[in-house]
């Protein structure tokens, strides 16, 4: 499980120094993290986030120093590979909280005996954890994390790869921990989610390692930032925007770093003023300049970048690029969306917003052309170029190609000079160009194929989750990227910075329609928490009878031990009651008194005694059982 006891009321580093063969990720690197710090991990890929995780989890050795914390704090994570298990979704988030089921596992055993004395002390102890609630708590993860009600009992086998990394995440939130590691927790989650486990983390009252790309996310949950860079790490106070306009300021007294800064700044400002000039719904507008005119300052922290490229102009552009009418789209023939409109002009903005499941892929689809309609009519400008990014095509990529290979496949005229020049903008240089795409990373497979989108100059280009496994720099990149691009973009994403500052339209994808939105982010947020509220209005009223059910079961539950400790007691006073008759009965025949019955008398009459002694203890028992019996019902009631 990823839920264990490991080796100061401090995380601390001494002296640490660490390599993964010959690459060097930390040296000498000295930090100290105090208990119930919310603490957000950045840098670059393959600086050695997730070294670090190992390293606390003893993982990984340290090659000099040491990394350590409290040897009494349970520590959770995220599980990166998910067992083919058939229980069900639910038990399979409970198995999270190790101490409840080790104590249902002894409960079981006591009852299987019969030892009403191990079953009240279990009971007791259950009572401690909240156990009874334990249930319920696991219920709630699943919901918060986008699982239907119906979706808890189905089996752990009938989820893909990443509603199964959802169910992982669960299980780690399900541990009572005093430490909490979390590597991308958002990648696999929606908007939705994403907003709930912002305010479940709020109140997480433990130590919070966070390793995350998501600015917004940062923002909201974090209140230190610990950047590696240079082998080192250095800690910031603050959240993820402190941080980036600290460094900022840093970077801003490097001469070398000052012209390329104002270029950036001057670059930011123009796309500005140009927005304001064509904005036209108020509360959206505002929001996006807000965000935009925040780059002015984030972006020196970003100099160093080394990922600069810009979308290419689109091969052929026509008025309208694609529309749909009156559409009904699904899988089989159910439809998932019904009456869908949409008119794509060059230069259009939207961002899809909406519930897990309510369609916002499959309108992606119907758009890319890769789901045909169920009725109604999606029409194409002619030699009009579509580029769709989705998580899927990661894993359709060449696998013993390399980066300029896949370039070659869709501009075999091209020089090597010139594919080198454009695929380092996403940063492959050197050998990483030329190296087999095979076994490079989740970041490196997603910055690929949105190279491979841009080469190919599209009018229409469909992100679908674009900045999952993208680090900071990669995301900012690609956002800057956007603000140029002369086509039309529809994009579905969990990162708030990207659709704020590229989207200037939202639409909601919500109870089989696709409408556009009159709000911002912070509108949707609001709407989501009014359905949210809603919907756990109609659980409670349809599921009102099934809680009172639950709760009765566990009422019996907790009372079974006493119930049986008075029944054991009422059978040995029945048992006890019989030697006694008997002994009476014997006694009272004549020849046990007879000379030669002596010694048999005297047994009998201690026989007799030891019984009735022992009865009147049991008796004692029985009184106490009963009295607490009918105590604990009184309490239930």
């Amino acid at each position: 499980m990823n839920c264990s006891r490991t080796i100061p009321a401090m995380i601390k580093l001494q002296n640490l120094s660490v390599r993964r063969g010959i690459r060097l990720l930390f040296e000498s690197v000295n930090l100290t993290i105090n208990p119930g710090k919310k603490v957000g991990l950045t840098g670059s890929n393959g600086t050695g986030k997730s070294s670090l995780f190992a390293l606390l989890q003893d993982k990984l050795d340290a090659d000099h120093g040491t990394a350590s914390f409290p040897p009494h704090w349970v520590t959770a994570h995220v599980a990166q590979e998910t067992p083919a298990t058939g229980i069900s979704a639910l038990d399979y988030a409970l198995e999270g909280d190790v101490e409840y089921i080790e104590l249902q596992t002894a409960l079981k055993l006591a009852e299987s005996t019969e030892d009403g004395d191990k079953q009240s002390e279990i009971h007791e102890k259950l009572v401690v954890i909240d156990g009874y609630s334990a249930r319920s708590r696991a219920s709630k993860l699943l919901y918060g994390l986008g699982f239907k009600a119906d979706q808890e009992l189905s089996p752990v086998t009938s989820f893909s790869g990443g509603w199964r990394m959802r169910l992982n995440l669960a299980q780690a939130l399900m541990c009572r921990s005093d430490l909490l590691l979390l590597d991308e927790p958002t990648n696999h989650l929606d908007l939705e989610a994403v907003f709930w486990l912002e305010e479940w983390l709020g109140n997480y009252q433990g130590t919070l390692l966070l390793i995350s790309h998501d600015r917004d996310f940062l923002d909201r949950v974090v209140t230190q930032i610990c950047h590696i860079e240079h082998h080192g790490i250095k800690s910031y106070t603050g959240n993820y925007s402190d941080f980036e306009l600290a460094r900022a300021e840093h970077l801003a007294n490097q001469q070398a770093a000052h012209q390329k800064q104002q270029r950036e700044i001057a670059h930011i400002r123009s796309y500005v003023t140009r927005f304001k000039a064509q904005a036209t719904k108020a509360k959206q507008a505002q929001s996006r300049i807000k965000a935009l005119e925040r780059m002015e300052l984030i972006a020196p922290a970003h100099v160093d970048s080394p990922f600069h490229f810009k979308f290419l102009i689109p091969s052929r552009v026509t008025t309208p690029l694609l529309s749909l009418d009156k559409i009904a789209v699904g899988y089989g023939d159910e439809a998932l969306l019904t009456g869908v409109k949409l008119s794509l002009a060059p230069g259009d903005r939207i961002g899809l917003l909406g519930p897990n499941g309510a369609g916002k892929s499959t309108l992606i689809k119907l758009i890319a052309g890769a789901l045909a309609p169920l009725n109604g009519k999606r029409k194409v400008g002619k030699d009009i170029r579509i580029a769709y990014f989705a998580q899927h095509q990661l894993e359709q990529l060449y696998v013993e190609d390399s980066p300029i290979k896949h370039l070659q496949r869709i501009d075999s005229n091209a020089t090597e000079g010139d594919l080198r020049n454009f695929i380092g903008g996403f940063g492959f240089h050197g050998d990483d160009a030329l190296a087999p795409v095979g076994p490079f990373s989740g970041g490196e497979k997603a910055r690929l194929v949105l190279a491979l989108l841009v080469y190919q100059k599209p009018a229409v280009l469909l992100l679908d989750e674009p900045t999952n496994h993208l680090d900071l720099e990669m995301r900012l990149a690609l956002t800057m990227a956007l603000q140029d691009f002369e086509g039309a973009l529809i994009v579905v994403s969990h990162d708030r910075h990207l659709l704020r500052t590229v989207a200037s339209d939202l639409w909601l994808v919500s109870n089989g329609q696709a409408k556009v939105f009159d709000g911002d982010l912070d509108d949707y947020k609001q709407w989501l928490m009014a359905k949210d509220k809603s919907v756990k209005i109609d659980i409670v009223a349809s599921n009102s009878k099934k809680e009172d059910r639950r709760a009765s079961a566990d009422a019996r539950q907790r009372l079974q031990p006493l119930r049986n400790m008075v029944k054991k007691a009422e059978q040995q006073m029945t048992s006890l009651q019989k030697i006694i008759h008997d002994i009476d009965k014997r006694l009272s025949e004549p020849s046990i008194y007879e000379a030669e019955s002596k010694q048999k008398l005297k047994k009998m009459l201690t026989e007799q005694a030891t019984a009735k002694s022992q009865l009147e203890q049991v008796e004692i028992d029985w009184l106490e059982a009963t009295d607490n019996l009918e105590q604990k019902k009184q309490q239930a009631k």
